[in-house]
């Protein structure tokens, strides 16, 4: 970030413009793994910080190419499993449920949505991203991550709006993002609260 600063935001070797979005992500990256230690310092906090990152990969490649690599939503459901060892909640078994009903609830939507309109309403890495999603925050925690990533695609679509864009049946929002967005201040919350949540 600092060399970005100093190059004025361009490559030292080249003089080509860097993308301001690599320091977006960045910055992005220091805070999250900042808040994840201060909310729950050692260990904990360091698995937090992982999964605030894998979330922040996924939103980005959602993002720019609508695109959440079975790769690294495997990762994200792999680890989010395996945090149950340094974390006390949610429990193995809550996480175990989160991943198939996050998977299942937006894969049987997915299913429907095609059958009633005929044409795809979900790419096909969103349930595989909620699915890992509950594997780090539990099945009980799967309607707010939806209720978020609901309000934050309202705002979105809103902001299109009041800059002149148009919004139709066909206009994509990454959802994957929008679910990352609302995920990890909800484990942030979580793991500030504790059993409180169970």
């Amino acid at each position: 970030m600092v060399s970005y600063i100093l190059q004025s935001g361009k490559c030292r070797e080249c003089g080509a413009q860097i993308a301001p979005d690599h320091l977006a992500i960045e910055l992005s990256a220091g805070l999250i793994g900042g808040l994840a230690l201060f909310v729950a310092p050692g260990m904990e906090g360091l698995v937090g910080a992982i999964f605030g990152w894998l979330l922040l990969t996924l939103a980005a490649l959602d993002v720019k190419h609508h695109w959440l690599p079975d790769q690294l939503t495997a990762i994200l459901a792999i680890t989010g499993i395996m945090a149950s060892i340094v974390a006390a909640y949610p429990v193995l078994q809550d996480r175990l449920v989160g991943g198939l009903a996050g998977y299942a609830s937006l894969a049987l939507i997915a299913a429907i949505y095609k059958r009633i309109r005929q044409r795809e309403g979900l790419g096909g890495g969103d349930p595989k991203m909620l699915g890992a999603i509950g594997c780090w925050l539990g099945w009980q925690m799967l309607p707010l991550v939806l209720l978020g990533a609901s309000a934050v695609g309202i705002m979105v679509v809103i902001s299109w709006q009041l800059r002149g864009e148009a919004v139709t049946a066909r206009s994509m929002l990454p959802l994957g993002s929008l679910m990352a967005i609302a995920a990890f201040p909800i484990w942030l919350c979580q793991s500030a609260a504790g059993a409180l949540f169970y």
